[in-house]
């Protein structure tokens, strides 16, 4: 059957700017491009002792398919959370199947009709999709500027407000002020949500974030950490207290409706968690390769073209989806898997590439791939 004439008109007019979007083919490029930054979804390690771990226990056995509040909630579900709750030193942990459905789930149940909601311009889609569904007021900041802020909630006055950020920023790689950020939410009584997405298995002693790297986890009511980044595997978690935990249990839609997971990716979960907490070599090579990615961009007179940033996503604004586009290609061509980031994903005239770096780059490539930069822009 054939696709309405609007649907048709849309897709011509993303075809016509040069942005429409395609699945892309599994590349044996060097990578630059997945968020696998520690490359667990490659570690033959997790992969035997999750395995080993469900035959030993049997825990194959008490599957079921369905809602976690019917069929579905495998004993694996509360191990799995109560080591992550203890991992995050926090009260409690919900998983949920994705970043995605975590990020809908809290913003579409907490806040009510009557409360605010002020985030971060360059928030995830997933967060504004989920104030979308959400009954109370919303407005968004200025990207990091908590003067904007203060002033945004001194104008507004409401029973409850949320202060929405996230720790790195997707598209930017940039961190905004927590310390600074939360001594604003303790002055007016605000909630503090953080999404953890790229900063889990980046920045803390073993992984386990931003808040947690400053010691601010008593401090923001919400974090979300999704599992498909650092972690390398699917799913995500909802951090805070045993109270908000039963709330979202209750409240939130994309949980209370979703089919639970299987026992496998649980397992997947627990023992990338526990590699995690154990291991330091992977957080060592990633932050050494971060480091030198940063010096080699100074070397070569790169630095005014990228976004600042110390985390593993690198961006070079190249404005155009064309040039961008171009420059991406000449990447592979060469046998980097680079990919460009195109306007309307990103506001227009900020087109870029974005370099993800993971623990098993080498030195060498990622000086290669910066000089190659060089020779491809100018």
């Amino acid at each position: 059957m054939k696709l309405p004439e609007n649907l048709l008109k849309k897709l011509h007019v993303r075809n016509s700017e040069n942005a429409l979007r395609k699945l892309p083919n599994v590349s044996d490029l060097i990578d630059f491009t997945s968020n696998d930054y520690l490359g667990f979804s490659q570690s033959e390690v997790i992969f035997n002792q999750t395995h080993q771990f469900l035959i030993d226990h049997k825990y194959f056995q008490n599957g079921a398919t369905g809602s976690r509040l019917i069929s579905g909630n495998h004993p694996l579900y509360q191990v799995t959370e109560d080591y992550i709750a203890r991992f995050y030193q926090t009260d409690a942990a919900l998983i949920f199947n994705s970043g995605y459905d975590a990020n809908v789930g809290f913003f579409s149940s907490v806040p009510q009709k009557g409360d605010l909601i002020l985030y971060d311009e360059l928030c995830h889609a997933s967060i504004r999709d989920g104030i979308k569904l959400s009954n109370a007021k919303a407005y968004k900041f200025t990207h990091n500027n908590f003067e904007e802020l203060e002033t945004l909630i001194q104008r507004h006055k409401t029973t409850n407000i949320y202060v929405v950020t996230e720790s790195v920023f997707s598209m930017d790689g940039d961190t905004p002020q927590l310390e600074e950020l939360v001594v604003v939410c303790k002055k007016h009584d605000c909630y503090l949500v953080v999404d953890e997405a790229h900063a889990l298995g980046v920045f803390g002693d073993k992984g386990e974030g931003l808040v947690q790297m400053l010691g601010l986890q008593e401090e923001v009511f919400a974090r979300i950490m999704t599992f498909g980044k650092g972690l390398g595997c699917h799913g995500a978690a909802i951090l805070g207290s045993n109270e908000l935990k039963q709330y979202l249990v209750n409240f939130a839609r994309s949980f209370i409706y979703t089919t639970g997971m299987s026992p496998h990716a649980l397992a997947t979960i627990l023992h990338a968690y526990q590699f995690l907490d154990t291991n330091a070599n992977s957080l060592v090579e990633l932050r050494s390769n971060i480091v030198h990615f940063n010096q080699q961009k100074m070397l070569l007179g790169l630095k005014p073209m990228f976004v600042q940033s110390k985390s593993a996503i690198q961006s070079a604004i190249i404005p155009g989806n064309e040039r961008v586009k171009r420059i991406a290609q000449q990447f592979q061509d060469s046998g980097f898997n680079v990919k460009a980031i195109l306007s309307p994903t990103v506001p227009e005239g900020q087109e870029r590439l974005r370099f993800c770096i993971h623990s098993y780059n080498t030195k060498n490539q990622i000086t290669e791939l910066l000089h190659s930069l060089t020779t491809f822009v100018f």
